[in-house]
């Protein structure tokens, strides 16, 4: 298949004159042969931007851009060795699917049998062989993409970028669709730079998420490590559905041990926080704490052998999802969702009950800067 290409950005910026901070700031990252990158923020971020200054599309205004070895920052994008896939779809409604998928090679003058070869092989591997004669109106809209995919896979790129490909694809189609890319990348191995804001797509696709905010790298890392550890506040909020409950209080230190404190709650902290809590420069009585859902615990058993870390709680929502549901509860001002696999039926609104935070798995931030304390 394609050979695989490693990709670097060399301290990568781009500037437009309509604006007074630069839409990529310092992009500065190695994408190793064959990675699935996933460049994931809010819209406005800057990741559609890095990506069309990979592709050609964006000159690139301050930095360096290789393609294997290849400085690449003037080539023009036909000349790259990439294949771009957009979030529409972009096929000729009078063409076949296989006619689609194959115009590319044709234009390119390759041998009528290679092109056979590879259009069979790419549907094969997407699962749309018998949909080769049809034309797109003919399709749905996963069909569609995978035809968009497929044309990108003939050509045997060095790179794959894709841009928000699944987005026009309805909640089933892009959960299936995810999976069938998954597969396709893992059957390839082609180096790919994904681009999404949905942060449940750059857990499950990527190799390693990039996490960007104002055009800026806020975090690399693999997907189990940005959940696990977020580096700062925004990070921790963008990651995870629902989001990381936040709390702010203070750290307290007496006869030897740390606490975390405010109107409300007086938590006692796990001794593995207490060496970051003693080299940090940062105001201790300004600091967020941070816990998932899934670490506030709300089953009795559990809570009751949870002293140092129960609290009340009222109940004011209980939601069903399915295999979750989430209890919206309230410390004072505080308000707090817990992700619970079994809960009970009875819980009521407005009910006060016993919860416990799992402090085994806190979180601490600096409220002023935003960043980790436990990083």
């Amino acid at each position: 298949m394609s050979t695989l290409a490693s990709i670097s950005f060399n301290h990568v910026c781009k500037y437009y004159k309509s604006e007074k901070k630069p839409s990529v700031n310092n992009f500065h990252l190695e994408v190793a042969d064959g990675e699935f990158l996933v460049l994931v923020g809010p819209s406005g971020c800057g990741k559609t931007t890095t990506l069309r200054m990979l592709s050609g599309l964006e000159e690139v205004s301050e930095g360096e851009i290789y393609i294997g070895s290849r400085f690449v920052n003037y080539v023009s994008p036909k000349d790259r060795d990439i294949a771009m896939v957009f979030q529409n779809y972009a096929l000729y409604p009078n063409l076949s699917v296989y006619e689609n998928m194959a115009l590319g090679l044709k234009l390119r003058k390759v041998a009528k049998h290679e092109v056979e070869l590879r259009v069979k092989k790419a549907a094969r591997i997407l699962e749309i062989t018998n949909h080769l004669d049809k034309k797109p109106n003919q399709l749905s809209g996963g069909q569609k993409q995978r035809v968009a995919l497929g044309r990108a896979i003939v050509r045997e790129p060095a790179v794959f970028l894709m841009d928000e490909p699944l987005s026009n694809l309805d909640a089933k189609l892009r959960t299936q669709t995810r999976a069938e890319l998954i597969k396709m990348h893992q059957a390839l191995q082609t180096t790919t730079v994904y681009v999404t804001h949905d942060q449940t797509e750059a857990l499950t696709m990527g190799t390693r998420i990039v996490v960007m905010k104002d055009g800026v790298i806020q975090q690399v890392d693999t997907p189990a490590e940005v959940y696990s550890n977020p580096t700062n506040l925004f990070v921790a909020s963008f990651i995870g559905s629902p989001a990381m409950n936040f709390i702010k209080g203070s750290i307290s230190e007496s006869s030897g041990k740390f606490y975390f404190m405010n109107k409300r709650l007086n938590l006692r902290v796990p001794e593995s926080y207490y060496p970051f809590f003693r080299k940090t420069t940062c105001n201790l009585r300004e600091i967020v704490l941070g816990i998932r859902p899934e670490h506030v615990i709300s089953d009795q058993q559990a809570v009751s052998e949870a002293q140092d870390w129960k609290v009340s709680a009222l109940m004011e929502i209980k939601e069903m999802m399915g295999a979750d549901t989430f209890l919206y509860l309230k410390i004072g001002e505080d308000q707090l969702i817990s992700r619970v696999v079994e809960a009970r039926e009875n819980y009521a609104a407005n009910e006060s009950l016993e919860i416990a935070l799992n402090m085994n798995r806190a979180h601490f931030f600096d409220e002023k800067s935003g960043n980790s304390i436990c990083c």
